[in-house]
Formats: structure tokens, C-alpha cells, sequence
């Protein structure tokens, strides 16, 4: 496996353990789909800063700030379906659906956020 791989897989475990806190706590206040929401928007803001530095090591501009967010929109989109199938569906409870909609989105999510950092590969 690539150190890039390795270092998307770390980002990526830190940004999951610190959006699913973020879910959980949010929980307390709201319903688990805004809960939710508000987690994956923080998730795209810390995504988007570490990726940036420590995955792909490319500069920060405006440009990919703007592009990148789009990609989790898409994301968004198909997540939140998969969230409500699994929840309403009893396939599993609110607070373990997150965990394995992440994991589903995984190699979607490296890709676009490749393509849209502008990490050529080598």
C-alpha cells in the first residue's frame, strides 16, 4: 500500500472519530438527519484542510476550496439515502449507521478528493 493510502486512511480515521463526536453530541439536541448534516459539514471543512496538507500535499487555494465540497455533496446525497434505508429499515440503530456509511464511501471519497486537490499520479 502507497504512504499516500496510509496517510488518506489516517485522515481520514481522525476525521471520522472527530465527525462521529461530533454526531453523537449533536444527538443530545437534534434529530439524528440533522445531527448528521451538521457532522458531515464539519467533516468536509477538516477533510479539505488535511487532506490538502498531509494526504496529497498540495497548496490551499481558493479554487479547490470552492471545487471541493462538491464532491461531498454528491457523497452527501447517496450517504443520506443509505442512512435512512439502514435506520428506518432496522438494519441497524442511528448511532452505528454513520459508521458504516463511511465505510461504504471510502474509495469514492479518495478518488474525488484526489481528482479535485489536483494530486496527479506519478
Amino acid at each position: 500500500m502507497n504512504k499516500e493510502i496510509i496517510r488518506f486512511l489516517f485522515v481520514g480515521g481522525f476525521n471520522t472519530i472527530a465527525t462521529y463526536g461530533i454526531y453523537l453530541m449533536l444527538l443530545l439536541f437534534f434529530s439524528y438527519n440533522i445531527s448528521y448534516s451538521i457532522s458531515y459539514i464539519s467533516g468536509i471543512v477538516i477533510s479539505f484542510l488535511l487532506n490538502s496538507k498531509y494526504v496529497f500535499k498540495v497548496k490551499f487555494t481558493f479554487s479547490k476550496a470552492i471545487k471541493y465540497p462538491f464532491v461531498y455533496v454528491v457523497q452527501y446525497i447517496i450517504n443520506v439515502i443509505v442512512l435512512n434505508l439502514l435506520v428506518k429499515n432496522n438494519i441497524v440503530n442511528e448511532m452505528i449507521a454513520p459508521i458504516l456509511v463511511i465505510i461504504i464511501s471510502l474509495p469514492v471519497t479518495y478518488i474525488l478528493s484526489k481528482y479535485i486537490l489536483g494530486k496527479k499520479s506519478a
